[in-house]
């Protein structure tokens, strides 16, 4: 049977994540998902794709706030800011976010050895995911383009398994975290979720968007921050679709307000042939 196998929740855009035992499924995300990014004075995000030391932050949830802590500095408490919110930027789509003051500021600045500034997103349902592959009345957080990302167990072992017979296999097995996925199934075959369409977890149902086109991020390893090759390399060889390297998919909640918890049966409820990779 296919079950939850995995469930992560990622409380700063590009910081670290955290597994938890369930969660809430919004109409942007799980709850508590993606709701704070660091940005430049310009509003445009910035992510472990070019400051990989964003991913050794490890961000915590606070009655009131977020703890933050990180390589080098002390450990700090930011409370959820009540200011205006200002204009920001993920990658081309314009949205907004509350700054979370100067203290948070310097902190991430410090980190980073640039001036950069925290956001809080005060407002989850202000953007839309991309028009193409989403309804008017959905919506999404800070993440890249969707409210979720799922991948498989089956499907990392496979892609561990080629890597392992590639050019740079002394780089693997790598960890699920390089995917950063909000859900994780278990149980199905590998590649399976490329022919997936619509599945419920549990009590919540989800509409399967598109594939995920993965991207450097991948190559950072979130231990230590630093960069490799792989699983760039390996996508590429084996993982490519319309000139992209795709691992996983992109979700969106058609029941928001379910709870979603380890566990919980997958069940697929319309598929395609999945041979010809996944949807884009």
């Amino acid at each position: 049977m296919v079950r939850l196998a995995g469930l992560h929740r990622y409380p700063v855009k590009s910081c670290r994540g955290a597994g938890v035992a369930r969660a809430v499924v919004e109409r942007a995300g799980l709850a508590g998902d993606r709701r704070w990014m660091v940005v430049r004075a310009d509003g445009a995000m910035v992510t472990a794709r070019t400051h990989p030391r964003l991913v050794l932050v490890a961000p915590t949830p606070a009655a009131d706030g977020l703890r933050l802590t990180g390589p080098g500095l002390p450990p700090l408490t930011v409370p959820v800011p009540t200011g205006e919110p200002v204009p920001v930027r993920v990658h081309r789509w314009d949205t907004a976010g509350v700054p979370a003051g100067d203290e948070a500021a310097a902190w991430f600045s410090a980190l980073l050895g640039e001036p950069v500034r925290l956001v809080h997103l005060d407002d989850p349902d202000r953007r839309r995911p991309d028009p193409q592959f989403s309804r008017d009345d959905d919506r999404v957080s800070f993440a890249d383009g969707y409210p979720l990302l799922l991948t498989s167990t089956a499907s990392l072992d496979a892609l561990n398994a080629l890597v392992a017979d590639g050019p740079h296999a002394a780089e693997g097995p790598l960890p699920m975290a390089r995917f950063r996925p909000n859900v994780v199934v278990g149980g199905a075959p590998a590649w399976a979720e490329d022919g997936w369409r619509r599945i419920r977890i549990g009590d919540a149902e989800f509409r399967v968007a598109k594939g995920c086109a993965r991207c450097v991020l991948t190559t950072v390893d979130p231990g230590t921050a630093t960069k490799g090759r792989e699983p760039m390399v390996t996508l590429a060889r084996h993982r490519r679709f319309d000139q992209g390297v795709w691992f996983g998919v992109n979700l969106v909640p058609d029941t928001p307000g379910a709870e979603v918890a380890l566990g919980d049966p997958v069940e697929v409820l319309d598929t395609v042939d999945p041979a010809t990779g996944p949807p884009r």
